[in-house]
């Protein structure tokens, strides 16, 4: 099964990017460091478009820096990832992070996939994109200083997907993951050991007039009973009648936060632009997201 951008009839295809610019906002004092690439890079607040070599190929991405950004200190990092067929810098405009990050004091980045995806349980494309995932945090803990128990990853559709194969894949890189209208299922996931080796806390939403609901609620309810969950009270959501929310405790410690939005679609709730904007989901899953990972560095 393929999800693409193409099966949402009535949206845009082109959306309209996110100026990143080519200056940084300088902290004194900060310290050139050389890249994998051979190009030095100057870690400081503003927006940086970087690459970084894997697998016989350049890989970009945007990062975000706060204002805040202190390259002598560690800061958390959300590494962000896009639909298929995406860019960084759309799902950029799509999220909002940067404003949440400048509040909040992290980083972001925004991969950009091979050919518009990213090698994901279901699709789309070939390459190495666990293995990238895994050289770009290295690369943005060491040259960054991303603090190595807070970092975290999110996307949508097929960047949901490449979410939870990288929890799964990727031992002991990601505190939390959170997917939206994306899902654990596929040839990968059949095993029952298709699992995390150590505990990565999950939220995720799921939109009832999404064509794929019923497998990702099932691709949930699989992962949850593979890690041995049991539900807790949660906190009911604020916004749209009929919105409803799950918690669940797994036996490793991790968590699993379930929110369901029965009036929406393939989108990213509470989102105002881009292609699977959905500004009147009733909640605002950017906002959600960084309040989960901030409540769930990595464990010990």
């Amino acid at each position: 099964m393929r999800r693409t951008v193409a099966v949402l009839t009535g949206l845009m295809v082109a959306a309209v990017a996110a100026a990143c610019g080519d200056g940084h906002r300088e902290r004194p004092g900060a310290a050139p460091v050389p890249s994998p690439s051979g190009a030095v890079e100057r870690p400081a607040a503003g927006d940086h478009r970087l690459s970084l070599p894997h697998d016989g190929a350049d890989r970009s991405y945007l990062l975000h820096a706060p204002p805040g950004y202190d390259p002598a200190r560690p800061t958390a990092l959300v590494i962000a990832l896009h639909f298929y067929p995406g860019s960084g810098e759309g799902l950029r405009e799509t999220t909002g992070l940067d404003a949440v990050a400048d509040r909040e004091n992290f980083l972001v980045a925004y991969p950009d996939g091979r050919d518009g995806g990213f090698n994901a349980l279901i699709c789309c494309g070939s390459a190495d994109d666990v293995g990238f995932l895994r050289a770009l945090t290295e690369h943005l803990v060491r040259t960054w200083r991303a603090d190595p128990d807070r970092i975290y990853l999110t996307g949508i559709s097929n960047g949901g997907d490449m979410s939870f194969r990288a929890a799964v894949e990727l031992h002991g890189t990601f505190a939390a993951i959170g997917v939206v209208s994306g899902g654990y299922s596929g040839p990968r996931t059949v095993p029952d050991d298709y699992v995390p080796e150590q505990p990565v806390s999950v939220i995720t939403f799921i939109g009832g007039q999404d064509r794929y609901a019923e497998v990702f609620t099932s691709g949930v309810r699989t992962w949850q009973r593979r890690l041995g969950c049991r539900p807790t009270p949660g906190t009911p959501p604020a916004g749209a009648a009929g919105v409803t929310r799950t918690d669940a405790r797994c036996a490793d410690g991790s968590d699993v936060t379930v929110y369901t939005l029965p009036d929406m679609g393939h989108s990213w709730p509470g989102a105002r632009a881009g292609q699977l904007a959905a500004p009147d989901a009733g909640l605002v899953a950017t906002e959600l997201v960084w309040d989960f990972f901030a409540a769930h560095p990595r464990r010990a």
